[in-house]
């Protein structure tokens, strides 16, 4: 994921301590990263998209580099000998992955940016295949067409002619190339191994990021595309910043460290199901006929690329 941008380390350690202990805070974080969508939704007449992730990702950073003042000696050593490339991972992970879903929620629906963004797990499989050489087997290249087959139907909104005749929804489009920089994001992330702990390195992605986002932002301002800064505007950005920001990457720290990466990872397909429960709570949205059965060939594809195991091969016998 998203799907919020979080940073995925290749390992992480796991406490010798119950497991159940991480699934609250999980569960909680992926609450928090859907209500993202939400306060996103409510002030994209108001906001433009780049103010927007610029001030989300600054005053998240903020939040979380005094909780993470340990490992500030390893941060900056970090910047001093890899600064370009925690920049550029920030970049496409932080700055075009949240710009992009804050410019497709202008033209679409946050319910139907949610299940879109559900696809980006098997981008990432694929992606990991052409960038890392990771095999991807036939029940993963399966589940990806099929997962692909689902995010096609959703943007032709079930009119597969008006796709050929180029007739889409722009906001869609924007939500797909959301998905595809997380996808890549998370598979550089992998390759890059930065080598420091998880929350440190999202501080610094943040930071990065906020930092690519500003050239953004200026160019709106200079545009006069300027923020409303109203009560609402107020309410969503300091959401988005502190509880859909600071906190919910601290939750997915805490939880990675006592359920590990993967299943904490895994359970980033919750997000789809809170990002459709409280889009048709708070902003009356309702799911499309498309939207259904999209979500149901991305679920198929997922539980093909991630959950059948091809069958070990049987010795012959003489």
């Amino acid at each position: 994921m998203q799907a919020v941008p979080i940073a995925h380390q290749a390992a992480q350690p796991v406490r010798p301590i119950s497991s159940l202990a991480g699934y609250p805070a999980a569960v909680l974080c992926w609450l928090l990263s859907a209500g993202v969508y939400i306060a996103a939704k409510w002030v994209a007449p108001e906001m433009p998209p780049w103010g927007l992730c610029f001030w989300r990702l600054t005053l998240a950073c903020a939040i979380l580099l005094p909780i993470v003042h340990r490992h500030h000696g390893a941060m900056i050593g970090l910047l001093r000998t890899r600064a370009v490339e925690v920049v550029a991972v920030g970049a496409i992970g932080l700055t075009l992955c949240q710009g992009m879903i804050y410019h497709g929620l202008n033209d679409t629906d946050a319910t139907t940016a949610g299940i879109i963004m559900a696809l980006s797990p098997v981008m990432t499989m694929v992606l990991a295949r052409f960038l890392l050489g990771e095999p991807l087997g036939l029940w993963k290249s399966l589940g990806a067409l099929v997962a692909l087959a689902g995010m096609i139907f959703i943007v032709a909104h079930g009119n597969l002619t008006a796709l050929l005749q180029l007739k889409v929804n722009a906001g869609e489009l924007w939500i797909v190339g959301s998905a595809f920089c997380w996808g890549l994001y998370t598979v550089l992330l992998r390759r890059a191994k930065f080598g420091i702990e998880l929350l440190p390195m999202v501080v610094l992605l943040l930071g990065a990021g906020a930092l690519v986002a500003l050239p953004f932002h200026l160019w709106e301002l200079f545009n006069d595309e300027r923020s409303a800064m109203d009560v609402d505007s107020l309410l969503a950005l300091a959401y988005l910043a502190g509880p859909g920001g600071a906190l919910m990457y601290y939750l997915y720290n805490k939880s990675v460290q006592t359920l590990g990466a993967s299943r904490a990872s895994m359970l980033l397909y919750l997000q789809t199901v809170f990002v459709a429960m409280l889009a048709y709570l708070l902003l009356g949205e309702g799911l499309h006929d498309y939207d259904l059965v999209g979500a149901a060939f991305i679920v198929a594809g997922i539980v093909l690329a991630t959950m059948v195991k091809p069958r070990p091969a049987q010795p012959l016998v003489a």
